[in-house]
């Protein structure tokens, strides 16, 4: 295999490691040793390592795909694995259901193989972002080379008409019209866009739950004070009975005085996914218009925006899509947009014109490119696939410990109220301590939650983690659970 290294003085010059035909890597001059020396350089694939991969299956005489892969981990010569070669990987696969896949650990083994991961610790945080696979990665840092050496003129000819075929291929992803969906920077951009966009009056009421985002709840407050509008927020159970329970504390909180109300798709801090199209429908029933916090639902379940008949859906891509830091989407279905107040004037632009809600100054150009080499690699593991892995993540280690005594679990039991992500908690034990007893002492890192009647560490698997990581983590809740006081 080849790679080529870069020496001290930053020159490359490529290095045969690895495989010959027909011969192991401990029958080659130096062996795994040699690799081994190569963990220190920094390496970039050539062409002849799509080879490799390409025709994995006759090299690796005396190693099976899997512990090549582990062994190549283990070297730390992991984010290796270009794009064309993941598509033989997937093909070796072909005639295998999303179901079979979830639980396979060989061929999520080859995907995990295409990230750079940090051997410094567990990473069961990928909630606030998820970092970007190799491949995706050096797209990206072309495109920054490329609007760097161009400069200028890319900003003044081509940007506007990038980002609107990168908006179109995300309209697709998301199942409705290019022209109800723009590109912001995030989810709070997108949403309090909306918030702020309202035409409110003193005595207004909005709704809104205490599980919601906190950058948007701010932003209820700062039209509260502005606007003289007032705010009813309820609270939604961990363990809902049913969907006409969560429906039902919406509904009771409407009054003939209610504007909008805002619901999450995916409550971020629990992985709880809400009816929001029951919730849309009653809300309509009653003349309220309804707002979806989407931040960890796109890429992460399968859905149609338009399905969930909402008015306004905002969501981040730097969390499941895998798109650099920056970017987020707000669909405003077409019959709404003229009513909006944009947060930064544009003139110029038609009512009903969407992009006169996108005016943001100048912006990272680069991470607008990066939008469509993500969506392909998305669309290449493929949405059906990636949602039954993230689910059986979540459901391997929960089914563990869920009946465990001093374990709770603030995230529901049934498998379509959630998906990748899970909330656990240890009975007497402070969240912010046990984010930091599993850091420290196991080695694994989560984020605590304290508040809006949850109390746990947040946990959010992603495609690259192994369920020997989540068995590690298993045994972590298992011994504090013994130690616990609860």
């Amino acid at each position: 295999m080849c790679w080529r290294t870069r020496a001290r003085d930053g020159s490359e010059s490529p290095k045969w490691v690895g495989m010959m035909r027909g011969r192991t890597c401990s029958e080659q001059p130096g062996g795994l040793h040699s690799l081994v020396s190569l963990t220190q350089m920094w390496l970039r694939p050539c062409p002849i390592t799509s080879l490799l991969f390409a025709r994995a299956n006759s090299y690796l005489v005396g190693m099976n795909k899997r512990t090549f892969l582990k062994n190549t981990a283990a070297l730390g010569l992991t984010g290796l694995f270009p794009t064309v070669s993941l598509a033989n990987w997937l093909s070796t696969f072909e005639g295998k259901s999303a179901t079979e896949l979830a639980g396979d650990e060989s061929f999520w083994d080859g995907i995990r193989s295409g990230y750079r991961l940090k051997p410094d610790y567990i990473n069961l945080e990928n909630g606030y972002y998820c970092f970007l696979p190799e491949a995706t990665l050096e797209k990206f840092v072309q495109h920054v080379r490329d609007v760097n050496y161009q400069g200028s003129y890319y900003m003044r000819t081509v940007q506007w008409d990038n980002k609107k075929r990168a908006a179109a291929k995300l309209a697709v992803l998301a199942g409705c019209s290019a022209e109800e969906l723009i590109i912001t920077r995030n989810t709070t951009e997108s949403l309090d866009t909306v918030i702020a966009g309202q035409d409110w009056k003193a005595g207004d009421e909005a709704v809104m739950a205490e599980q919601d985002y906190g950058a948007m709840q701010d932003m209820f407050k700062h039209v509260a004070k502005r606007h003289g509008v007032v705010l009813k927020v309820v609270s939604v159970p961990n363990h809902p009975a049913s969907d006409e329970e969560i429906v039902n504390l919406y509904a009771n909180a409407i009054t003939p005085k209610t504007k909008l109300l805002m619901v999450c798709h995916m409550i971020n801090i629990t992985g709880h996914i809400l009816p929001v199209r029951k919730i849309c429908d009653m809300a309509h029933s009653k003349g309220v218009k309804v707002m979806v916090d989407g931040a960890h639902a796109i890429a992460h379940i399968q859905f149609s925006i338009p399905d969930l008949h909402c008015d306004y859906y905002g969501a981040s891509l730097h969390k499941w899509l895998s798109v650099p830091l920056g970017a987020g989407i707000l669909y405003v279905k077409k019959e709404n947009i003229a009513a909006l107040w944009p947060l930064f004037g544009e003139e110029g632009k038609k009512q009903e014109d969407i992009y006169r809600l996108n005016h943001t100054g100048t912006h990272p150009v680069h991470t607008d490119l990066a939008i469509a080499d993500a969506i392909d690699f998305h669309l290449q593991i493929g949405a059906e696939r990636k949602e039954a892995r993230l689910r059986f993540l979540q459901n391997y280690w929960t089914g563990k410990v869920r009946n465990l005594k001093n374990v709770i679990l603030n995230t529901p039991a049934d498998a379509a109220r959630s998906c990748g992500i899970a909330n656990v908690g240890i009975a007497g034990m402070k969240p912010g301590d046990l984010a930091d007893v599993l850091m420290k002492r196991f080695k694994i890192f989560t984020v605590a939650i304290d508040g809006a009647n949850v109390h746990g560490c947040r946990i959010t698997p992603n495609l690259y983690t192994t369920t020997a990581e989540l068995d590690t983590f298993v045994g972590a809740l298992r011994q504090l659970a013994t130690e616990a006081k609860g």
